[in-house]
């Protein structure tokens, strides 16, 4: 059986950003698309959180804004279903997880494959899920750093896009490494979603190549 192959599309495409804090890597994207460096536009800032300051800065860029509260449904399912609803209203080509706190459904990620961005504030497959800084200095690892991935329903573990390394100096707090980690999130999550929309990700099996 031949290997299934994914190609990005090279067009002009509608994005979804996901966020449930500050929001400073939609930020980071939103400000590249400004630029003219993205080849795509912002058709929804999403969140879980009604006062989240990422929403409050998706709306004073005057950009569209949802907010559905995930008490008001019976099921994780429900809720991600009702997303999923308002997304392909829209005819979103991309969705990218911002600092959204909630993990989505096997149903929810099956309906959009290879088409959700996530960024993670380590070297995958190290050290996924919450607390990452923390784990790193615990190890004692030398070097940590962000990682691009697409999303599947294994949280962290989907095919790696691209990834930026820093050093872990000895002094390092889970502050200040953060914060070096954060400003590498910024540059390569622009990257990543602009090769994207410029068709050049192909993911073979966990592989993504970059034409």
């Amino acid at each position: 059986m031949s290997e299934k192959i994914f190609r990005s599309p090279k067009k002009k495409g509608k994005m979804a950003v996901f966020l449930s804090g500050r929001g400073s890597n939609f930020r980071a994207i939103h400000d590249s698309i400004l630029k003219g460096k993205i080849n795509a536009e912002i058709s929804v800032v999403f969140s879980n959180k009604r006062k989240a300051q990422g929403l409050k800065l998706a709306k004073e860029r005057n950009l569209n804004t949802l907010y559905l509260n995930p008490k008001d449904y019976s099921s994780k399912v429900d809720y991600d279903k009702t997303v999923i609803q308002e997304l392909k209203k829209i005819g979103v080509d991309l969705i990218c997880l911002a600092g959204y706190m909630k993990i989505l459904t096997p149903h929810f990620c099956q309906q959009f494959p290879h088409r959700i961005m996530n960024i993670h504030p380590a070297l995958l497959p190290a050290f996924p899920g919450l607390h990452v800084q923390k784990k790193a200095l615990e190890w004692g690892v030398k070097y940590s750093g962000a990682t691009v991935h697409f999303v599947t329903p294994d949280v962290d573990m989907g095919p790696i896009i691209l990834q930026s390394v820093v050093p872990v100096y000895q002094d390092d707090t889970e502050e200040t490494l953060s914060e070096r980690i954060l400003k590498e999130e910024h540059r390569i999550y622009p990257e990543a979603v602009k090769l994207f929309f410029q068709g050049k990700l192909e993911v073979r099996g966990r592989r993504v190549f970059i034409y």
